[in-house]
């Protein structure tokens, strides 16, 4: 009886669940009678040979696109922090990693989280939280020193609002901005890439906008080590809470922050 790739690897135990299957398929890791295999509705039987190649100490692949953006932009992780959007738990398990004390864990999503991370005494998760609803209530009332944001199939201008609102005032925001989700539909190239330079700049400059009218401005930004699916190319924006609702350092550090992150690119 056939049946799809990454149910087969979750039956067999050779994957957490369907979403850490996807994951080891999209890091290349699995191999189906010793070939490479690049899609999880690859059609698989039970006399196929499945096999993962060397074990990954993160749960997925966005581990490494934080890990990046965090040497990069060189942020020290604080004691308390929250993931939006958080998935398996990648940017959860880095955050724990660099010395996180506590990581509140918040997605729409049910039994996403690995279960070791769900089990951590050191994560709150929040299954079933739409990130629209967020709010410290919502958490327990209580702000966090940093929130680390990886969302999908919706813009981010939409949630900064709620994001913002669990801050600390000297806390930060440190969002991955997919271009894919601003652009809208009708831009994408072929398989939902953003190709043109001058759209992803129009992608993170709607988000630091956007921002800056809720007195968040970005300190610094870098592109992901780790390209999105397909092939996109997507982008750190760490942000700070401004002195002012119209501050024009703020404005000058936006305008710095952008040349830095698109002056080499082409239009």
């Amino acid at each position: 009886m056939s049946g799809r790739l990454d149910v087969e690897l979750a039956t067999r135990g050779l994957a957490r669940s369907r979403s850490h299957a996807r994951s080891l398929i999209d890091n290349g890791r699995v191999l189906v009678n010793g070939r490479s295999a690049a899609k999880a509705s690859l059609a698989v039987d039970d006399h196929d040979r499945l096999e993962l190649t060397e074990a990954d100490p993160y749960v997925s692949r966005a581990a490494y696109k934080l890990l990046g953006a965090l040497d990069d932009l060189g942020v020290d992780v604080p004691p308390l922090a929250l993931d939006a959007g958080a998935s398996t738990g990648g940017f959860t398990q880095v955050l724990l990693h660099r010395g996180c004390r506590q990581v509140i864990a918040v997605d729409v999503g049910h039994d996403q989280l690995d279960p070791v991370l769900r089990n951590d005494p050191r994560v709150t998760s929040y299954e079933g939280l739409n990130l629209r609803d967020l709010d410290p209530e919502a958490i327990g009332g209580r702000p966090v020193d940093l929130v680390v944001a990886d969302v999908s199939f919706i813009s981010l201008t939409l949630l900064l609002g709620p994001l913002t609102s669990v801050i600390k005032p000297d806390g930060r925001l440190l969002t991955m901005i997919k271009p894919q989700f601003e652009v809208g539909r009708e831009l994408l190239g072929k398989g939902g890439v953003v190709r043109a330079a001058r759209l992803r700049e129009q992608a993170v400059r709607s988000v630091i906008h956007a921002a800056a009218a809720l007195g968040w401005w970005p300190q610094d930004a870098v592109p992901s080590r780790v390209p999105g699916p397909a092939g996109n190319v997507e982008y750190f924006v760490l942000f700070g809470h401004a002195d002012g609702d119209d501050d024009p350092a703020g404005d000058a550090a936006g305008s710095e922050v952008m040349a830095r992150l698109f002056h080499a690119q082409s239009p």
